[in-house]
């Protein structure tokens, strides 16, 4: 499968803007199977949503997704700040998939609390995997990374790659660079993680997303401070013949 990463510098609570700047990319990676945008990739790391986060039935954002998803058939995911009917937000994660004219969407598990995201979003409470030409898919939001017991491989939660969208700043961009791999490594599945360049009144974001194989090697990264695109070949067959060869899994608790 091909997967392209779509790194961009969100310009804030525009998603007009936003929208052209994920197009021009996308341009650069015609024929992709996946596209992965970063977390709030229409509005910028919205932590007080009101006014900024809109209604979930009249969302632009996640309407060109769909547009653009069965215009190229292909299947597009991130994040986007909504506000759903009963006035509580969710920090929801998308995956679009407009090959097979279905969607679905996880809702941000681990909300974060340092920047008080708890404070005015809701906290899903359900894993979600979506199936995609063959892979099993979980998907993940940012800080949903640094606990590995949530995102665990397990006989009810088993799947060949992890999606893990994100806001996350340069001040911890170490922890990105080592909680990619580990989660990559001890799940023995690909890693795809989206990041944001930039800036917001809160932070500066460096990007470097990557895809992570099975192993912990990288297949491929963003430059720093850059937005752009980044496309990778994952073979399933691959995956499955490592899992094989090295039963690690076959180990866990």
């Amino acid at each position: 499968m091909k997967v392209s990463l779509l790194q961009i510098d969100i310009a804030w609570g525009n998603p007009e803007e936003n929208i052209l700047r994920v197009g021009k990319l996308m341009e650069t990676c015609e024929g992709s199977d996946l596209y992965v945008l970063p977390e709030m990739w229409s509005t910028g790391f919205a932590t007080q949503p009101e006014g900024i986060a809109p209604d979930v039935n009249h969302n632009i954002a996640l309407d060109w997704m769909r547009t653009i998803a069965s215009a190229k058939q292909c299947a597009v995911c991130g994040s986007l700040a909504v506000r759903l009917p009963d006035g509580s937000y969710r920090n929801r994660h998308y995956f679009i998939d407009g090959r097979h004219h279905h969607e679905a969407f996880y809702d941000k598990h681990h909300l974060f609390t340092y920047g008080g995201e708890n404070n005015y979003y809701t906290a899903g409470q359900e894993h979600v995997m979506v199936e995609y030409e063959g892979f099993r898919i979980l998907l993940l939001t940012c800080y949903d990374l640094r606990f590995p017991c949530w995102s665990r491989y397990a006989d009810d939660r088993a799947y060949d790659m992890i999606v893990v969208v994100a806001n996350w700043p340069q001040s911890r961009q170490s922890a990105w660079q080592i909680l990619t791999r580990a989660r990559a490594i001890e799940n023995q599945a690909y890693l795809i993680g989206v990041n944001r360049v930039g800036d917001d009144d809160y932070s500066h974001y460096v990007g470097a997303s990557c895809v992570i194989d099975p192993i912990g090697r990288k297949m491929g990264q963003c430059h720093r401070d850059r937005a752009e695109s980044l496309t990778v070949e994952l073979s399933l067959d691959k995956l499955r013949h490592r899992r094989t060869k090295f039963r690690v899994l076959d180990d866990r608790d």
